[in-house]
């Protein structure tokens, strides 16, 4: 086996490929600040890409925003959507009205089954110190 190997150099460790004849793209710094924990972030960019106005602080996870000569860059939230809730879903679905119905109704049924003696949570209780 050790006969195979081969000697002087490392397999996948290092490029055979020189960099003669590359030529970079031009890059361009821009600089980043969390809003929450003040922290700056230098990032490069090609320089004809367009720099996002937001990129995510890498200490707390925050939006970091953009500046740039003028100042800090603005952040166009036009399309972002409000989170729906459970509760908007469910007003989506039904009226104040029908829900205090509901309300009403499920009240009456634990009240009349605890009355009764038919509550599950004692059940569960004797069984328990059985």
């Amino acid at each position: 086996m050790a006969d195979r190997s081969l000697r002087g150099i490392r397999l996948g460790a290092q490029s055979l490929q020189s960099e003669e004849g590359v030529v970079f793209m031009e890059r361009q710094e821009h600089t980043y600040v969390c809003g929450k924990c003040g922290r700056e972030t230098q990032l490069m960019f090609a320089a004809d890409a367009e720099a996002p106005a937001v990129w995510e602080c890498r200490t707390c996870g925050a939006e970091a925003i953009l500046q740039t000569p003028q100042g800090s860059a603005e952040v166009d939230r036009s399309n972002e959507k409000a989170a729906r809730t459970h509760w908007d879903m469910l007003l989506e679905r039904r009226s104040i009205p029908e829900l205090e119905e509901l309300l009403a109704e499920r009240l009456e049924f634990i009240r009349q089954r605890r009355g009764e003696g038919n509550d599950p949570t004692k059940d569960d209780r004797k069984r328990k110190r059985a």
